[in-house]
């Protein structure tokens, strides 16, 4: 089964660019999708493509900068390369404000467009997994017990188990457990991953409130 580099979605309402630029994209790989304009692409464009949009900036009715400002709000958070028919810096501070990798120049250089589709393409792809990934470590802290989540975030603060054992008032054997369970739901072979993991879930120590009425009927 032949595969693909990613999807290239391009817009355009240069009928020739765009069939120039499916041509040579589709000639290394890529799968190429093509649009007349914003209204066409936020009609007809896949939300859930992996890859990157090339945009042209002058197109009548909406440009290409206004339509770089409505694609998170209609669900696209694809890299974005600009594609203009002359050099304005204004322009060019707008889309790099607004995003875009880059702004490249019509009539565009081959290499130049491939190497700047190739870097957005590899950006999304890690993005895509940093989001995958955050997802099914978020499940997995979720699985866990609330006395888990607990045992995780003194753990991962460097404490030992019999401190942790007596801050929540149980035993080490218990704290082993507890920790065994934790390392095996968060798929973590060590404590510095296990540390790592913690701190990409934004996990801060868990340290339980005393009882005022116990503590007062203790000291009494």
């Amino acid at each position: 089964m032949k595969t693909h580099k990613g999807t290239v979605l391009v817009v355009d309402d240069d009928a020739s660019v765009r069939v120039a630029l499916s041509r040579l994209l589709m000639s290394v790989g890529y799968r190429v999708e093509t649009f007349t304009g914003a209204a066409d692409f936020l009609e007809r464009a896949p939300r859930n493509a992996r890859g990157c949009i090339v945009l042209d900036v002058k197109m009548p009715v909406t440009n290409g900068i206004e339509l770089q400002r409505q694609l998170g709000g209609a669900g696209f958070d694809l890299p974005v390369i600009f594609l203009s028919a002359h050099v304005d810096v204004p322009l060019t501070v707008n889309a790099m404000k607004g995003g875009a990798l880059e702004v490249i120049i019509k009539p565009f250089d081959e290499h130049q467009l491939l190497d700047a589709i190739q870097n957005a393409v590899e950006q999304d792809r890690i993005r895509y997994v940093h989001r995958i990934e955050g997802t099914q470590l978020r499940q997995r802290l979720d699985a866990m017990s609330p006395r888990e989540r607990t045992v995780m975030s003194l753990v991962v603060t460097g404490m030992l188990n019999k401190q942790v054992a007596a801050l929540l008032g149980i035993s080490e054997k218990t704290v082993k457990v507890h920790r065994a369970h934790v390392m095996t739901k968060m798929q973590a072979s060590s404590l510095p991953e296990l540390v790592r993991i913690a701190d990409s879930l934004g996990v801060v120590p868990d340290i339980p409130v005393p009882n005022p009425s116990k503590a007062d009927s203790l000291n009494g």
